[in-house]
């Protein structure tokens, strides 16, 4: 063992490498035999070697990247984290998650932190700011936007985006309930407070739209909150109405469950009585006794995709890269034929 701290050459030496096969192995780059990976990760574990941030910093690389979140309650955005985290596994990438809020200026004080902090790219979870800003940033610091959708112009050119085919996942949705023989499907979505363009539950609840329009079917959209409490709200509103809707499709799970609570209370049988789905897939909606109908836009493969191309714009690519993901339906317990 060295004394002192363990340096880059030091790990050279133990491995049998140049000093420039360990920087490859450690940031992660491509052409790395397995060979290699596995000599100089031995050589990093004997000696204990861990590069030193704030020197990189100097040289132009800290090896940290920033998520900004802007719900910590979203209880789908951990699915990315993971996908995230797990594509990086193996590289000296280290994340660093910051809450943005759910208003452009908190998110933007967030950013501008991580900036400040030196971190080498950022991925950004439903930003609200608008596409100006978004192309202001990624000016500052290589960026992918994950949960934004339509960005065709200019600025969308300064940074790459991964979405969720949020129309596909809609359509899914009604094709489902409309084949189970339901006309009257109503749609909780989210109240839209913000500047921004193309956030996911505003392309679903058009996917929804264009669903029930291609099955001659009237759309019934309340807008409230992607939350429990929301959700709970809109369905209370929702089945008070003379002519009730015979199923309700949720923007989010986590608003269904709201839906499921409203509908125990009101005295109805899931799914006889009231058909529910959600979206999402989060953990929960699989248990035995939610088992909720929900789409499935997988965030691990999310997560996965922008950590993958944030490290290829750090390491130059320049050219910009839209990356839609697309989602399948789970069908559980929740969604059955109407009562006759």
């Amino acid at each position: 063992m060295t004394s002192g701290r363990v340096t880059i050459a030091d790990v050279a030496r133990r491995a049998g490498v140049s000093t420039a096969a360990v920087s490859k192995v450690v940031r992660g780059a491509y052409g790395v035999s397995a060979e290699m990976q596995a000599k100089v990760t031995q050589a990093i574990d004997e000696l204990g070697y861990r590069p030193h941030a704030a020197a990189r910093a100097l040289r132009g690389r800290t090896y940290t990247l920033g998520v900004m979140l802007s719900d910590t309650r979203n209880p789908f955005f951990p699915d990315i984290i993971e996908g995230v985290t797990g594509r990086l596994r193996d590289t000296e990438y280290q994340v660093l998650l910051g809450p943005g809020g759910i208003e452009p200026r908190t998110q933007a004080r967030m950013t501008d932190a991580m900036i400040d902090r030196s971190m080498d790219g950022l991925i950004l979870i439903s930003p609200v700011m608008t596409d100006a800003e978004l192309a202001a940033i990624a000016a500052a610091v290589p960026v992918v936007v994950v949960g934004r959708h339509g960005g065709a112009g200019a600025s969308s050119a300064a940074y790459d985006s991964v979405v969720d085919d949020d129309v596909m996942g809609a359509r899914l949705v009604v094709d489902h309930l409309v084949g189970l023989g339901h006309t009257r499907i109503a749609h909780i979505t989210h109240l839209e407070r913000a500047r921004a363009q193309g956030l996911p539950h505003t392309v679903r609840a058009e996917g929804y739209r264009q669903a029930m329009r291609a099955h001659g079917l009237a759309d019934d959209v309340l807008a409230t909150s992607f939350t429990e409490e929301g959700g709970f709200e809109g369905a209370r509103e929702l089945l008070a109405r003379d002519d009730r809707p015979t199923a309700i499709f949720a923007g989010a799970d986590i608003a269904a469950l709201g839906v499921l609570r409203a509908a125990d209370e009101a005295g109805l049988s899931v799914p006889e009585d009231l058909s529910v789905a959600g979206y999402d897939n989060i953990g929960i909606a699989s248990l035995k006794r939610i088992s909720l109908t929900s789409v499935d836009q997988d965030g691990h493969v999310i997560g996965a995709t922008a950590a993958r191309l944030l490290v290829e714009r750090i390491e130059g690519r320049s050219r910009s890269v839209a990356s839609s993901v697309s989602p399948t339906l789970i069908v559980r317990g929740t969604t059955g034929p109407p009562r006759l």
